[in-house]
């Protein structure tokens, strides 16, 4: 009898449904898991019927972080040029969606922290716990946390390894949405949502938001014109104002 896939997914009306496979272990990132992620990030911008992806995991728990029992053998559970879970130094051009119950700590959180929202069911728990095993939290912890968060509190997580629940993350304005049942179901209901909307907007607007705090005042105009004009002279562009005026659903091309 063959072993389940590490990776599984399914498609629910235009959104890729990605679930990391290992709930016997917590669902820890090993590197069968990390290329699986990748592979599916790689076929949500590959095809076009698709508006989006929910990231999530299997029984009960979103990850546990890195597989230390890979880690001892000499595994890295990254993907060159990708990072951890093959998504922690790169993004797809669509939005992706996390759903987490459970715990996401370590590598779970910094894959949590690198998509673009986040639902949680409110039992979750997050954290950054690395310095207890003297490791530091490289795949975004350190970088990523401090631009989410406040900067003392990233400080404080970072440093003492604590967790918090999902509704400090959401005071803190880390988590979008808390729900008391599965984190997918809600999640599902916040990328219905997402997915109505125009895929060429979506694409350009998370760009902008994601890529704009590197920009200077002088040059910051300049840059979202180039992602977001080629948006206003779109046939889709054209279509969402036509069935605003004409009270009906917008068919959208991608063009």
């Amino acid at each position: 009898m063959s072993e389940a896939p590490e990776v599984l997914t399914e498609v629910d009306d235009g959104v890729l449904i990605i679930t990391m496979n290992r709930p016997e272990a917590k669902n820890a990132m090993n590197k069968a898991q990390a290329e699986g992620i990748a592979a599916a990030l790689d076929r949500l911008d590959a095809e076009n019927d698709l508006r989006c992806a929910i990231l999530t995991g299997a029984g009960g728990t979103f990850c546990s972080g890195m597989d230390l029992k890979g880690f001892l053998r000499g595994e890295r559970p990254s993907i060159e040029g990708r990072g951890f879970g093959g998504m922690t130094e790169w993004t797809p051009n669509k939005p992706v969606i996390a759903a987490i119950d459970g715990y996401a700590l370590a590598g779970g959180m910094e894959l949590a922290m690198s998509c673009d929202l986040i639902v949680a069911n409110a039992g979750a728990k997050f954290g950054i716990p690395e310095a207890k095993r003297s490791l530091a939290a490289a795949a975004g912890g350190l970088i990523k946390l401090p631009r989410q968060i406040p900067p003392r509190i990233a400080m404080e997580l970072a440093l003492t390894g604590d967790f918090i629940d999902a509704k400090r993350a959401y005071e803190l304005g880390f988590v979008n949405r808390i729900v008391d049942g599965p984190a997918l179901e809600g999640a599902k209901t916040l990328a219905r949502a997402v997915a109505e909307n125009g895929p060429l907007a979506l694409i350009a607007s998370k760009k902008v938001i994601r890529e704009s705090h590197t920009w200077s005042d002088a040059e910051m105009w300049q840059k979202q014109a180039a992602i977001v004009m080629p948006v206003f002279a779109s046939e889709d562009a054209r279509e969402g104002a036509a069935a605003f005026a004409e009270k009906r659903k917008p068919n959208w091309q991608g063009k």
